[in-house]
């Protein structure tokens, strides 16, 4: 079948940082293959790099081969990906950041997948860009780099920079990407391929709605919790939050009780301490600098709170390194 496209093939770069998650390098990497066979030919070139060695393990333990990251600096791609998963903490690379500066002055278009817009922004690639990242990463970014504001969006094409959330969203990205050069037309084949019949837009919602995750259908009370979640760093009274929502105070203690089976205090809590959970395993903030960015008057209240709500300390659950399902999913309920 005939495409629309320069006889050129299009070289992409996938920077790997281990931990990657192989989901994510797999809905991003496999759609350029799939274009090859649909066209009959060549259209697009993969090739994988890691900073130093020769596999990088992903996150489910499983190794891609890999070639030298300086490689890449004389390889004329025109595409470099970096895919990173797990903390932010470990993702303190600074031959990648040097690299990829290198690369953006090259003219290579760079992009960000589920932790790599991290790895962008510690770079100073994304200054004055539109961008995203996966959700549970984007706390750890506005902390560590204040002056930026990642996009809720599941993808964001802005110029030279792509990034996306991760998971199936690279599958999105790619699709966009394929229409760009080759055709909407292709690019539909090419999703087809994957049984991918909805394509996800760019600025569709990383997660699901409040209502879908609170299972709350109550339009008040939605925006209550919406401004709960806004609102961790300075907490907002229940006659404050009562007036936004316009409803009395003896209204909201109401429908917490009716709909969500428990407090106005102790669902704002919970809130906090899910948002401090996320901090603890994805920033580099000490636990004191997490208890005031969760509104916790004192580092000490900050820990009794965690401590109940997890069963160990804060400091305990950075050491871990995580959080089971079963403790992270009762501060999300």
């Amino acid at each position: 079948m005939a495409v629309r496209a320069d006889e050129r093939i299009h070289d992409i770069g996938f920077v790997l940082l281990p931990g990657f998650a192989l989901m994510s390098f797999a809905a991003a990497s496999e759609p350029y293959r799939a274009a090859n066979i649909l066209a009959e030919r060549a259209l697009y070139r993969v090739r994988c790099f890691g900073e130093t060695c020769d596999v990088v393990q992903s996150s489910s333990g499983a190794e891609i081969p890999a070639e030298p990251l300086k490689a890449a600096l004389g390889a004329r791609l025109d595409t470099v990906m970096v895919c990173a998963g797990g903390r932010p903490s470990e993702w303190d690379r600074p031959a990648i950041h040097a690299a990829l500066r290198r690369l953006a002055l090259q003219g290579v278009r760079i992009g960000g997948i589920s932790g790599g817009p991290y790895v962008l922004a510690a770079a100073g690639l994304l200054k004055a860009r539109d961008f995203t990242i996966h959700w549970e990463h984007a706390a750890a970014l506005i902390e560590a780099f204040p002056e930026l504001r990642p996009r809720p969006a599941r993808f964001v094409i802005d110029r030279d920079r792509l990034t996306c959330g991760g998971g199936v969203t690279p599958l999105d990205m790619a699709h966009a990407l394929i229409a760009e050069r080759l055709g909407s037309d292709f690019a539909r084949r090419v999703s087809d391929w994957f049984l991918h019949t909805e394509i996800g837009a760019s600025a569709a919602p990383q997660r699901a709605s409040l209502a879908e995750r609170y299972g709350v259908h109550h339009p008040a009370l939605l925006s209550v919790i919406e401004t709960m979640e806004a609102t961790v760093e300075a907490p907002l009274g229940r006659q404050a939050m009562a007036e936004l929502a316009g409803i009395s105070v003896r209204q909201l203690d109401r429908l917490f009780a009716a709909h969500r089976g428990t407090s106005f205090g102790a669902e704002y809590k919970r809130i906090r301490l899910a948002h401090a959970a996320r901090l603890l395993r994805q920033s580099a903030l000490s636990v004191a600098e997490i208890a005031f960015a969760t509104g916790f008057a004192s580092p000490a209240h900050f820990s009794r709170a965690f401590r109940m709500a997890y069963g160990h300390a804060p400091s305990a659950a950075r050491r871990r390194g995580t959080f089971s399902g079963v403790e992270y999913s009762s501060l999300q309920r």
